[in-house]
């Protein structure tokens, strides 16, 4: 019997795909547990669509995501803070600061959990931070820190 998984099963397979089993096994232990439901074809062209529209918004937020990066490659976030004559910072710039920073004076909205620095800012100067986008998609956002 072909059925359609609704969920990960341990050594069948992926949730939406489909799987051949034996029939006991799908209308005893499968169907009635809600993992899976019968391959009719119906069924076969919903999980098709649903594959397809997935993809589709995947596609999109990819794109999304590389044109993000192209302008955040080109900004540079300057802050301007209270330091002593060593150049060491009153306090410290952290991610969420850049986040909010990006936000206000550029309008783009990133998350402060994509931003990631080495540590938080301590002195003034010029510091790179990397800004992962999507999985495969990241890109490097320089970060001055002036003397206030």
């Amino acid at each position: 019997m072909k059925v359609i998984l609704k969920a990960d099963v341990k050594g069948l397979g992926k949730k939406d795909s489909l799987v051949e089993v034996s029939d006991g096994y799908a209308r005893n232990f499968l169907m009635p547990k809600g993992l899976a439901m019968e391959a009719t074809s119906s069924n076969i062209n919903v999980m098709k669509n649903k594959n397809e529209s997935d993809r589709m918004k995947k596609e999109r937020e990819l794109a999304k995501a590389k044109e993000l990066a192209e302008k955040i490659k080109e900004i540079t976030v300057v802050f301007k803070a209270k330091a002593s004559e060593g150049g060491k910072l009153f306090g410290s710039i952290t991610n969420k600061d850049v986040a909010d920073k990006l936000k206000a004076d550029f309008k783009l909205d990133v998350d402060k959990k994509q931003i990631i620095l080495d540590d938080v800012i301590k002195s003034l100067g010029t510091t790179e931070a990397n800004v992962k986008l999507y999985p495969e998609v990241s890109a490097k956002l320089k970060i001055k820190i002036e003397n206030e």
